[in-house]
């Protein structure tokens, strides 16, 4: 059996802070799938039997029954799915999170909470509740817009850090750090701050994982790969400190990480969550 995958932009104001939402359900391609870091935050609000999510090797697993809020990773995170899941979700801009939280997104760097730990357990189980009876996957994404909508607040910073992180993905994450604080009018350690607050990482970290990210992309896991030209073009100073930064986003090397991602395509053509996630190596 496969997944059913349907996915659409919020209206306005979510659209400058959400990138879609999404609905999920069938049967995973594996039982394990590893989420390299993206510049993106998430929300799942889960609807079938309970996933679990190891968030580095030094972290135990932990198992997620009502969803999971995960801000903006610097580590692969290990989803663990049961042989038939369920759920809606909301893939965030990197800054587009902070409204919807009540504590500064550095305190769940690197460590994914429960919706009932953010929202509480009423709230979210009375969303559960109305998303799972209602009749189809766009009725329950407009819920969840709805939702999202009421809870909209205002975020101290927001427009310092949303227009700063705006440069640094225009560019792929090639700009000077420095060169942002002096166009914001503010200090190098003020921008950090806000940073940290709203999205969890500094700037100079959301610029890494944009790079990365725009190199991975770059891949044609069905072609040859240069991967000094590769490196060479995202503005590594050398095919070494690439490969260093492709071990630490991901735990794999270049090659091996082309290797799974030929897996996938393989053994799973056309596959709707084929691109970032990858069968745990």
């Amino acid at each position: 059996m496969g997944v059913e995958y349907v996915s659409r932009v919020p209206r306005p104001p979510l659209d400058g802070l959400i990138d879609d939402l999404y609905y999920l359900e069938g049967a995973p391609p594996y039982a394990r799938l590893t989420l390299p870091p993206m510049p993106a935050a998430l929300l799942i609000v889960n609807l079938g039997a309970p996933f679990r999510i190891r968030a580095g090797t030094d972290i135990e697993t932990a198992e997620y029954a009502d969803g999971c809020v995960v801000t903006m990773p610097t580590r692969a995170l290990e989803f663990g799915y049961p042989l038939r899941t369920r759920s809606v979700g909301v893939h965030f801009k990197p800054w587009g999170l902070a409204p919807f939280l009540s504590m500064p997104a550095a305190e769940l760097r690197d460590r994914p909470v429960t919706v009932e730990q953010v929202w509480g357990r009423p709230a979210i189980a009375e969303l559960r509740d109305r998303l799972a009876t209602a009749p189809g996957p766009h009725e329950m994404l407009t819920l969840l817009e709805e939702e999202l909508m009421r809870r909209l607040c205002e975020a101290a910073g927001l427009g310092l850090v949303r227009h700063t992180s705006s440069v640094i993905a225009a560019t792929s994450g090639a700009v000077a750090i420095g060169d942002l604080s002096v166009a914001a009018g503010v200090s190098s350690t003020h921008l950090a701050q806000r940073f940290k607050e709203l999205i969890g990482v500094t700037p100079k970290r959301l610029a890494r994982t944009y790079r990365f990210a725009a190199t991975v992309f770059a891949i044609n896991p069905a072609g040859p790969i240069d991967w000094g030209d590769l490196a060479g073009g995202a503005g590594y100073f050398d095919q070494a400190h690439f490969g260093h930064e492709f071990r630490a986003f991901t735990g794999l090397t270049p090659t091996r990480y082309v290797e799974v991602r030929r897996r996938f395509l393989r053994e799973h053509p056309g596959h709707a969550l084929d691109g970032w996630p990858l069968p745990a190596d």
